[in-house]
């Protein structure tokens, strides 16, 4: 092989190789709420009435979204309830994280899956939602 074939192929693995780790560190694309690889898509999921029982724990915490609700600062809360004051759970993606994620709107009305820590803010459980790969649609 000459010199120039062999640069030329150590070009193309390198630039193979960075778009794989760039890839990688992207996370998965936006379109992707539905995802098939929902981690632990077998384990039952709880009501969002019983997620307080569940708090310290990963797991996950079925409904219906009533309303995607963005507030002033860019965070973007799933509403199970039609006072989410009233509610006893809660859900937040982070303005910050918005990126990752596609058009969220869509989930109005649909019954939904999320998957994570349940911790607990101001008195309530909540999952905070990093990655569109905690969500799934209900099947």
């Amino acid at each position: 092989m000459s010199r120039k074939r062999i640069l030329l192929a150590a070009i193309v693995l390198t630039v193979f190789c960075l778009g794989i780790v760039v890839g990688r560190r992207a996370g998965r694309p936006a379109s992707s709420l539905a995802s098939p690889s929902f981690p632990g898509a077998a384990a039952a999921c709880v009501d969002f009435h019983e997620a307080g029982q569940h708090t310290g724990q990963s797991g996950c915490v079925s409904g219906r979204v009533l309303k995607v609700f963005t507030s002033r600062n860019g965070n973007t809360f799933l509403d199970f309830c039609e006072d989410y004051r009233d509610c006893p759970f809660s859900s937040l993606i982070f303005s910050s994280e918005q990126s990752k994620f596609g058009a969220l709107q869509s989930l109005s009305g649909r019954q939904i899956e999320i998957r994570g820590r349940i911790t607990v803010y101001q008195g309530k459980p909540e999952i905070i939602i990093h990655d569109p790969g905690q969500i799934r649609v209900a099947p």
